[in-house]
């Protein structure tokens, strides 16, 4: 039986109550991380539970733990659980409260739940990559904090499903942004090319990863807008998330990139990613 984190208390699943006034429930006012297990080990923690806090100061939410105390919780819910392969899942709400627009009183407790999953990894398309389309950005203009509000970005996921496609690549008139539920990065003779930190996109947890691999490895990053019809003159695309990794796209809008195949220089971001990756508990 799965154990659930609920605030402070590590509970079975089925003990598990949400009000129905709960403010995520109806509003969406609340934040969420999901932080990817490898090996019984979480994966950049400390880079999610600070955003996580982040988010939350940027909507004016007090979280009534310090990040100490949500890394032990967090570590403790895995434990439980016995994942090896996986993600957490947490989110923290504004608390439940008489339904009005404006914020609660101060004494209304913001709710923590979290719970755990078992996941493989995409490793077939990580080698193969995968197809994408494009999709207006009709989102709210404060992207960078990671909200329950995502009814945008499933429509554009539920449309990039539509069109057989892996992902849908965001764009606000010509400008690509990122993607439905991941970062995007096109590579150009040798450079690779991303979006630069703004309202207008999240600013990933595997993106910074990335970022340093590229360091690494002697990749020029240029963080800068790229349009539409630049996309798809790339030499390489990139789309990154918590459990896509460096995920190669390989056409868009049916569109090949580059030769349609998983470059090089995708591949050695890749390899770069993966050592990184812990190996066994404690590493």
């Amino acid at each position: 039986m799965a154990k659930i984190l609920w605030n402070d208390q590590i509970i079975n699943e089925e003990e598990v109550k949400i009000g129905y006034e709960d403010r995520g429930y109806q509003f969406g006012d609340g934040i969420y991380e999901v932080i990817k297990i490898y090996n019984g080990n979480v994966f950049t923690a400390t880079e999610h539970i600070d955003r996580l806090y982040e988010s939350a100061d940027k909507i004016q939410l007090v979280i009534p733990y310090t990040k100490d105390v949500m890394h032990k919780m967090l570590h403790e819910l895995i434990e439980l659980n016995e994942v090896q392969d996986g993600q957490i899942y947490l989110q923290v709400t504004r608390g439940t409260s008489p339904r009005q627009h404006n914020f609660p009183t101060q004494t209304v407790e913001s709710v923590l739940t979290a719970y755990t999953k078992e996941t493989t990894r995409p490793l077939a398309q990580l080698q193969n990559g995968v197809k994408a389309c494009f999709v207006e950005d009709i989102r709210w203009l404060r992207c960078d904090i990671k909200s329950l509000n995502l009814l945008g970005n499933v429509l554009a996921k539920q449309e990039a499903i539509s069109k057989d496609c892996f992902e849908a690549v965001l764009h606000r008139g010509e400008t690509v942004t990122e993607g439905s539920s991941s970062n995007m990065y096109g590579i150009k003779d040798g450079v690779l090319y991303t979006h630069p930190v703004s309202n207008l996109i999240l600013n990933g947890i595997t993106r910074k990863v990335i970022l340093d691999c590229c360091k690494e490895v002697g990749i020029p990053v240029v963080e800068e807008a790229f349009t539409k019809q630049q996309a798809l003159e790339m030499d390489e695309f990139i789309m990154s998330s918590t459990n896509a990794e460096v995920m190669p796209i390989i056409s868009i809008d049916g569109h090949a990139i580059g030769n349609g195949k998983r470059g090089e220089l995708t591949e050695k971001i890749q390899q770069a990613f993966e050592s990184k990756i812990p190996m066994s508990i404690g590493v």
